[in-house]
Order: structure tokens, then C-alpha cells, then sequence
């Protein structure tokens, strides 16, 4: 917290980017500094992550932190204490619109708001609450991974399965980091397969 004209002042960081760019990993460790320095911590992720565990954030790279799981953003206001001064918000790409002015009142309150979450969704588009959170705050993180067809800038979050619907949880078996030119928003890796299953067959 720092003071401006002896008010509290707080800011929002967003850390954004595409599947397996170290999002949360970045998240969890400005978390530990913050911890290090003996500041008073919350950490919440959104209630429909379950993919590793509940009650925890962990990372591809399998870093974790204890963290509150919450169904909606105003769940966030409610839990939080008196003494916090620093708050983590994870995935926040799947919560409501309600997120950006949850940030808002926290960092008016003086808290630290670190917040990390897909900037796009598996078509390439803006991701839920991100646009806003991205243009309210103070610091923009933008993470990238590595293409995982031709080991290029990885920018954009490639959904391997038939699925349509715009949240569909999932890791390394449901989706893969891809650049520019290597994202298809049309591929379905089932379709391929069936194909490729159905080929000998064919002849």
C-alpha cells in the first residue's frame, strides 16, 4: 500500500495470455515475494477450476499456493479481511463482469490486485471480463508460450476437441499453445482422428 495526499492507494496488475504461458506461475510467485515481505495475502480462484485440486492454484510447472475458491466475484468482496493487502484473483477470464469493479472498489481501498487470465478464448476472441480488466489497470503483463507445431511465438490457446461451448476446463489433452499462423479455430482433433482411423478401411 502506498499513500497518495495520506489517502491508501492501491493498482491493479493483469498478467494475460494464451494456455501454458506461465500465467499463474508469474501470479504465484509476485504472490511469495509479497508473502516474503511480510504482507497480508488472499488468493481466489474462480470455483469452476477444479482441474489440479480446489483449494489450491497450481501451474502447469506444478508451483502451488493455497487459494479460496469462489462461484462469483462479489463472493470476493465478502471474503476478504480487514489486514489484506495484497489480493490474487486466477482465471479470471471465467468470471462475470463483475470482476472489473470488484478490482475497482479493492484497489480504491488500497489493495495490491494482481489478477492473471486468458486474454482469448479458444476462437481468438477477447475472453469474458479481460478486455475491461486490461484497460483499468495500472500494470499489463502479456505472457507468450511456444507453438507447439513449428516452436514459434505462441500467442493464442488452440482447443483440441469438438466442443463449441465458450468454457470447456481443461489442460494439455484438450488444449495446446499455437502462433498466428499455426492456429486454426476450426480444428477439431477428434474429427482428425476419425479420419485417420477410418482410412484403412477405406482402402
Amino acid at each position: 500500500m502506498q499513500l497518495h495526499h495520506g489517502r491508501p492507494t492501491g493498482w491493479i496488475e493483469v498478467i494475460c495470455g494464451p494456455m501454458f504461458s506461465g500465467k499463474t506461475e508469474e501470479l504465484i510467485r509476485r504472490v511469495r515475494l509479497a508473502q516474503i515481505a511480510r504482507q497480508r495475502i488472499q488468493i481466489f480462484k474462480h470455483g469452476s477450476d477444479v482441474r489440479y485440486g480446489e483449494t489450491h492454484l497450481i501451474s502447469h510447472s506444478d508451483q502451488r499456493f493455497v487459494c479460496e475458491p469462489v462461484a462469483t466475484a462479489e463472493q470476493i468482496l465478502e471474503c476478504i479481511k480487514d489486514q489484506t493487502r495484497v489480493v490474487g484473483i486466477d482465471e479470471a477470464q471465467f468470471f462475470d463482469v463483475g470482476i472489473v469493479d470488484v478490482c475497482q472498489k479493492l484497489a480504491d481501498r488500497g489493495v495490491r490486485v494482481l489478477v492473471a487470465g486468458l486474454d482469448q478464448d479458444y476462437r481468438g476472441q477477447p475472453f469474458g471480463p479481460m478486455p475491461q480488466l486490461l484497460s483499468i489497470a495500472e500494470f499489463v503483463t502479456k505472457s507468450q508460450a511456444i507453438c507447439m507445431c513449428c516452436g514459434g511465438l505462441g500467442t493464442k490457446s488452440q482447443r483440441l476437441s469438438r466442443a463449441e461451448n465458450l468454457v470447456v476446463v481443461g489442460a494439455k489433452d484438450t488444449y495446446e499453445a499455437r502462433c498466428r499462423a499455426c492456429f486454426d479455430p476450426d480444428f477439431s482433433l477428434a474429427e482428425e482422428v476419425t479420419k485417420a482411423t477410418a482410412a484403412p478401411a477405406a482402402r
